[in-house]
């Protein structure tokens, strides 16, 4: 089920100080993007093997601004993995009792594909993101 890893995604208080702050240490910035869908500004680090998603609370009722209420620092929020079909993946996932956030029904994500997320509860404390290859 696992493909590679698309991204690390953290959260930040200050985004336009995490863009400088990853800039100043040579990384490519991608540009800003509003997803009001999913509640959030974000920016992407391009790595050479993956990314660093930045992710900025779009307003009070964003899940980011309720993790950066309890991590006032910011702090890694989740992980994304590549999957070849998220139909299967999801699937699957429902198959062996991982409980999917929201509905349940894949919403397209920043890079414009199909993501779906998995309770953190139900990996171990980390909150997962499947994103269709």
């Amino acid at each position: 089920m696992f493909g590679r890893l698309n991204h690390v995604a953290i959260a930040v208080p200050d985004l336009e100080a995490a863009i400088a702050h990853y800039r100043s240490l040579g990384g490519t910035i991608s540009a800003v993007q509003a997803l009001p869908e999913h509640g959030v500004t974000v920016a992407f680090a391009e790595l050479p093997n993956s990314k660093i998603e930045l992710l900025h609370p779009l307003g009070d009722e964003s899940p980011i601004a309720a993790f950066l209420s309890r991590n006032p620092a910011g702090g890694i929020h989740h992980l994304c993995f590549e999957v070849e079909d998220l139909a299967a993946t999801r699937g699957l996932l429902i198959e062996t009792g991982h409980r999917l956030l929201g509905d349940g029904a894949p919403r397209i994500g920043a890079h414009g594909k199909p993501v779906l997320f998995v309770h953190p509860k139900d990996l171990f404390g980390t909150l997962m993101e499947f994103e269709e290859a």
